[in-house]
């Protein structure tokens, strides 16, 4: 009995960060929107306390800030940071795609043709958060061949980091078959088993999002304050 009264408010706490950040991860909660910790309590039926609680932990995850006058809100979108992110997934994706390429087997290689067409459909009906997953699909079952959980694991702790920048990204290029073209690219190079042409596809990959991005971020008018 006391090891269950104690575990309840942890996993209650476990449920509130998880209906924010799946919010947080579908374009719901956008970047720079008020963590207003009365109101989310409000909507997910609890107290403030396990919605306090959350908040700290998407902090420490990078998915949440706290600003002059505001409070907590989800983490701002800056140049800075996104170069610093996408410079991080190219040191560990590249390597990835190499490693699981040598790796993968043709049924694999099939589910990720697989996700493809889902996200195609998936950009064409404007669900763009769908497709994101998709897209992470398949590259995790590349990643996954390569044999080391703990690689595919810090590139999942990355892609939360960057949703909010792919949001961005991928808003902006669904009517673009060139930026599309890696995906096919890169299952050409697994199902041929091709280290450095999978390496050399992920690579150019993310140098373009990062560019298309920081170009889109540029674009914008600066947020009121």
């Amino acid at each position: 009995m006391v090891i269950s009264r104690r575990a309840e408010p942890t996993l209650l706490t476990d449920e509130v960060y998880s209906a924010i950040y799946e919010a947080i991860m579908s374009g719901d909660l956008p970047a720079g929107s008020r963590l207003k910790v009365r109101d989310l309590a409000a909507q997910v039926g609890t107290s403030v306390l396990p919605v306090r609680e959350a908040i700290r932990r998407l902090e420490e995850a990078g998915l949440a800030e706290r600003s002059p006058h505001k409070g907590a809100v989800v983490k701002g979108l800056t140049l800075e940071e996104l170069v610093h992110v996408y410079d991080v997934r190219r040191v560990l994706e590249v390597e990835a795609a190499r490693a699981g390429a040598e790796r993968i087997t043709p049924e694999d290689c099939d589910r990720m043709a697989a996700d493809y067409d889902a996200m195609r459909v998936a950009l064409a009906e404007g669900r763009v958060a769908a497709s994101l997953d998709l897209d992470e699909s398949l590259l995790t079952i590349l990643y996954q061949a390569s044999g080391n959980p703990v690689l595919v694991e810090l590139i999942r702790t990355l892609w939360n980091r960057s949703r909010a920048y792919k949001l961005v990204g991928q808003d902006y290029s669904v009517a673009d078959d060139a930026v599309w073209k890696y995906q096919l690219d890169l299952i050409a190079a697994a199902r041929k088993n091709d280290a450095d042409a999978a390496a050399a596809v992920n690579d150019a990959s993310l140098v373009d999002a990062t560019s298309r991005i920081k170009g889109l971020l540029a674009a914008q008018p600066p947020a009121a304050p």
